[in-house]
């Protein structure tokens, strides 16, 4: 009768959950990326929010790459939302829980106990307070290393040499599929490109995507195009999985969170030679991104089925708002008042009257102050930051 709340549901804590509900437990999870049919198909109950994961589990365990969004995702006020008496497990990495906040929440009771195999600064200093905290188990990150798992280690090692020297196939590459030489050089740009078109997009769909579609048009599709199906996987899956993402692991993560992957091809090149078209829907949304070859210089040329102008790179600010006079000024003059300035702009309306999408490449960031002034136009329906 007890719950087990995993964050995090790529491979490992998947598996965990399996093993969980294998003994009876029943396990609840927050992934803000695992679609809804992947849940199911766990049996998990999935929560959007954090906290209502930690106010009802008698055990956490973290699976979470470390990125911005993730750090201290365990902090002093969240771990005073846990059942008291809860006890916390971090095998993922360092950084997710707050020490400190760990440390108090042990020492008056509110968490019963905890282990750690992952720290915020490696290795574990001599003079941290988690090395005398009775209630707390420490492994040094080698919480893996068990004899069997390094003997398995040694022999997969020793079969993808054979294979290297014997059959010449290339098992378990770090950053990247076997390319030769020749087909490098002809879809290298493409690699490069797909993998930041795969990032756009990630930045203006919803959280939870069931399935990501990708269109290859023109000369493109006269090389084998995994790689650069690759590529786009791993910008897409940054914001979820963060720089433990590669082109090897990228369909394995994807499939982990039900993340259904198809590609279409069109032969003519229609408007562009060669042309990139993404697509993600979840959540009953649909958005898309579009890129074409300029001679050699890449470039979004569609944002959502709209037609724009925009360089793959940098900052680049995307606002919907309705097409009246006046906006362009509006927009160009509340940049200004906050110091940032324009590159490049793109404009695009569905009808006189209409709606407008601007694409702006900038010099900086905006910072939220301005981004609130943007938003709180009734003209304006979205504003978006893309970083690239």
């Amino acid at each position: 009768n007890k719950m087990l709340g995993v964050v995090g549901m790529g491979r490992i804590g998947s598996e965990l959950s399996r093993r969980a509900i294998a003994f009876g437990m029943r396990v609840i999870a927050y992934d803000p990326y695992l679609s809804a049919t992947r849940a199911r198909s766990l049996q998990v109950e999935l929560v959007d929010e954090l906290d209502d994961l930690l106010t009802h589990a008698d055990f956490i365990s973290l699976h979470t790459p470390l990125t911005p969004e993730t750090r201290h995702i365990l902090n002093a006020a969240r771990l005073q939302k846990t059942k008291r008496g809860v006890r916390i497990v971090n095998c993922a990495r360092g950084g997710l829980i707050d020490e400190g906040a760990l440390i108090k929440a042990l020492e008056d009771g509110h968490v019963a106990a905890a282990a750690l195999d992952v720290f915020e600064i490696e290795p574990l200093p001599a003079d941290s307070p988690l090395r005398s905290a009775t209630n707390l188990v420490l492994t040094p990150h080698l919480g893996a290393s068990t004899i069997e798992a390094q003997e398995s280690v040694g022999i997969e090692i020793a079969q993808s040499i054979r294979a290297a020297l014997l059959e010449g196939t290339i098992r378990n590459a770090v950053n990247m599929p076997n390319l030769d030489a020749k087909t490098l050089a002809i879809i290298g740009p493409h690699l490069r490109f797909g993998a930041k078109l795969g990032r756009f997009l990630s930045q203006i769909a919803p959280k939870r995507v069931d399935t990501l579609n990708i269109n290859y048009s023109g000369k493109v599709n006269e090389v084998d195009t995994t790689a650069i199906t690759r590529s786009i996987l791993k910008g897409f899956l940054w914001i979820a999985g963060g720089t433990d993402v590669n082109e090897v692991n990228a369909p394995a993560f994807a499939e982990s969170l039900g993340l259904k992957i198809s590609e279409s091809r069109l032969s003519a090149p229609g408007d562009y030679t060669d042309m990139l078209e993404l697509s993600a829907a979840g959540e009953g949304k649909i958005v898309s991104v579009g890129g074409a070859f300029f001679g050699a210089t890449p470039r979004i040329v569609s944002i959502n089925s709209r037609p724009v102008e925009a360089r793959p790179h940098g900052v680049v600010l995307v606002l919907e708002n309705t097409d009246r006079p006046g906006m362009v000024g509006r927009i160009g003059t509340l940049l200004g008042e906050h110091g940032v300035n324009i590159a490049t702009m793109s404009l695009s309306r569905n009808q006189a009257g209409g709606t407008a999408l601007t694409a702006l490449n900038l010099d900086t960031t905006p910072s939220e102050e301005l981004l609130s002034e943007i938003r709180a136009s009734e003209d304006i329906h979205s504003a978006q930051v893309i970083q690239l």
